[in-house]
Order: structure tokens, then sequence, then C-alpha cells
């Protein structure tokens, strides 16, 4: 901003990774350890920046109202919407919604992140990082994406796992989810049971084709597959 300027600050003073921005107090953490005899130990919101994470100069610079501690408390689907006009950023934020992780602050913490949440937070890195490079071919293989999503959510992970496949990627994927079984391209099935019992190829083919067959997986889709009724109830006077 042209504040920011004529006060000589850089990209880095408004980064908690770095010093001249950062609360020294916390070093960018916005919080402290309080160390436990017997206990656990116990996180507190840092006394200086009270969790704000940086230096209360570097927040009196503000963009469209909000300082770098605002901006990094938005969602990703708050910041998609507030930052829809930035093209370099307005992609990126659209893919993470994509794939259900809308939820997530733009300053979340790494370690605070599930197995699958960093999964697909590297999905769309690689997402993004292939549409520049523009280098298709590549083979990426996900465990388990669908792991604490939404119904909706899967079908965003899907429509964006297609975006791969669509730019000539090959997309490998450990799954037992059937939304997103049925819509593979190619399913190997490996059975019959799981653990000691399993590990043959039992099925393979498209998942209409594999859905004929008598496995476990091939009940299960087909009679996802199968329409509903719906039965009405009716009413008494």
């Amino acid at each position: 901003t042209p504040e920011a300027r004529a006060r000589g600050y850089g990209p880095g003073r408004f980064s908690f990774n770095t010093p001249g921005g950062r609360c020294p107090a916390c070093d960018g953490r916005g919080e402290a350890v309080v160390e436990m005899t017997f206990l656990p130990d116990v996180r507190v919101p840092c006394e200086r920046c009270d969790g704000a994470r940086f230096e209360p100069e570097t927040l009196e610079i503000r963009w469209q109202g909000l300082s770098a501690a605002d901006l990094l408390g938005l969602t990703f689907e708050e910041a998609a919407e507030k930052l829809v006009d930035l093209p370099r950023v307005a992609p990126l934020l659209a893919l993470m919604v994509d794939v259900g992780l809308g939820y997530l602050t733009l300053g979340q913490p790494s370690p605070t992140l599930s197995g699958g949440e960093a999964q697909r937070m590297r999905m769309v890195g690689e997402l993004g990082a292939a549409a520049r490079a523009d280098t298709p071919g590549t083979l990426y293989v996900l465990d388990e994406p669908t792991i604490g999503l939404h119904g909706e959510d899967v079908d965003r992970l899907i429509a964006t796992l297609r975006r791969f496949v669509e730019r000539g990627d090959t997309v490998l994927v450990i799954e037992h989810h059937l939304d997103l079984i049925a819509a593979a391209d190619h399913v190997i099935d490996l059975g019959p049971g799981a653990g000691a019992a399993g590990g043959r190829v039992v099925a393979t083919g498209s998942p209409r084709e594999v859905a004929r067959g008598t496995t476990a997986t091939a009940v299960a889709l087909a009679e996802a597959a199968r329409p509903r009724r719906r039965t009405r109830r009716r009413s008494s006077a």
C-alpha cells in the first residue's frame, strides 16, 4: 500500500516467518507455551500481541480496511470472495474451496492440519504449479483424500481431480468412498477381504463393469447406483 511504501516496509514486514514485522515476544506464533509440572503444556495467547502475531506498527497498515492479522484470519472461502479481483491468488483460493478446505484460515499453522487436509492442500499447490508450468503427464498418488469430507465436498474434489486428468495427468487414488470409485475411469478392486485376508486383484474394469461382479465392492457399487423409491406417507384425518 502507499502507506507501507512511505514507511519503507517491504513484503517481509508482513510475514510472521521473518523478523521485522512479527511479534518478537512469540516469534510470530501468536501464542506462548506454559510448561506444567505434572500436566501437559498449555498454550495461551501471547501477552504482547494478544495472538495477532505482528507488531502494532505492522498492524497499522491496512488494505481495504484489513490488517495483516485480519487477512490471515479470513477463511479461504471468505478470502476467495474478497480477493476475487487479484489474478495471482484468486485461482488458488478458489481451488482450496473446491477441494473442501474453504473453512481453513489463511494463517492456519501447518502442524494443526490433519493428514487429509495436508494432502488436499498439497494437491492444490500441485495443480496451481502445473497450470503455470504447463507440463502434463504427471502421476499423482492420493491415499483416501475424501476422509472427513461432506458429500458436497466430495463432489468438488472429484471435479478437481478431473482437472488433472483433462490436462493429461494420471491420478491413482486409494479410496473406499463409493462416489469417488464410481467417478473413476478404471477400478482395481483388491480383496476378497481386508488385511491378511486380501491383497489380491479380484476385479478390474470400469465402475459399471466391476458393479456386475460379486465382490463386496461390486455389490456396494450396484446398490449405490440403484434408483431409490420414495414412499408416500398417508395422512389421516
